[in-house]
């Protein structure tokens, strides 16, 4: 006789999808996901509907409820058409690795043109550049180090990052979560 026993999963290891109202993902770099009690607040607020859940269980002493695993914005949100300027940005444009030497260890952010020297903190002058790399460099223009990036810094399009964002998926997909992300999923014919 074999017995199966499910393994006891938190709630706080079910966060939920959350897609704008035409079904997909807000956003996928970093993929907009909810922990449960925003997902749950959510629903008693009447702001999203529940597109799937996990067989996990809520209680309160007058309500039960399963978490959502996918919820999905009543309202459309209409998506930026530029991306923002953040560090993860900087560092997915430039895959996670130092614009100098390659490495993917110890990431900050450089100054192609050091601010020192009238440099600017923006897409066209900032690039991925690991510690090392960056003490080097200083603040010190590329020519009297010899130090250049791998690529020219440049403002990325969206798909850019959703093109570089595709070799490093989440660490956590759920199941119920797949058929809302494009990633290589083959298309039925």
């Amino acid at each position: 006789m074999t017995i199966h026993v499910q393994p006891v999963v938190r709630a706080e290891a079910c966060p939920a999808l959350v897609l704008n109202a035409d079904y997909r993902p807000l956003s996928y770099y970093p993929l907009s996901i909810w922990c449960w009690q925003d997902a749950i607040k959510a629903v008693f607020l009447d702001r999203v509907n529940i597109v799937s859940q996990y067989d996990k269980t809520v209680r309160s002493p007058s309500f039960e409820m399963r978490l959502p695993s996918v919820v999905s914005l009543k309202t459309y949100v209409k998506p930026s058409r530029h991306p923002a300027f953040t560090r993860f940005n900087v560092f997915l444009r430039d895959r996670f690795t130092c614009q100098y030497c390659g490495t993917r260890e110890d990431l900050t952010f450089d100054h192609v043109i050091p601010r020192s020297k009238g440099g600017h903190t923006t897409w066209d002058n900032v690039v991925a550049a690991c510690s090392p790399c960056n003490l080097r460099k200083s603040d010190r223009l590329p020519r009297e180090v010899e130090m250049w990036p791998m690529q020219r810094p440049f403002a990325p399009s969206l798909q850019d990052l959703h093109r570089n964002g595709r070799l490093f998926p989440p660490n956590y997909l759920h199941e119920s979560w797949l058929d809302y992300l494009y990633w290589d999923t083959e298309l039925e014919p």
